[in-house]
C-alpha cells in the first residue's frame, strides 16, 4: 500500500498524513487518510513522487 504525507508548499508544512485517496473538485483537493478521516482543502496539487510517498499542494 503506497500512502502520502500532503505538505504546504509555501512552508513545506504537513497538511495530512497517511493519505490514501485524492480527489480534486474543482479548487477542492479531498484527502482522506487510513482510518478514513477526511480533510477538504482549497488548492491545488503542485506535485505528486509516488516512489518517496510526497504530494506537495498550493494552498492557503
Amino acid at each position: 500500500m503506497c500512502l502520502a504525507t500532503v505538505y504546504k508548499e509555501s512552508d513545506d508544512s504537513v497538511i495530512f498524513k497517511n493519505v490514501s485517496r485524492i480527489d480534486v473538485d474543482g479548487d477542492k483537493v479531498i484527502l482522506r487518510d487510513i482510518m478514513g478521516d477526511e480533510r477538504v482543502v482549497e488548492g491545488r496539487i503542485l506535485m505528486v513522487d509516488l516512489a518517496n510517498s510526497i504530494v506537495k499542494l498550493c494552498c492557503e
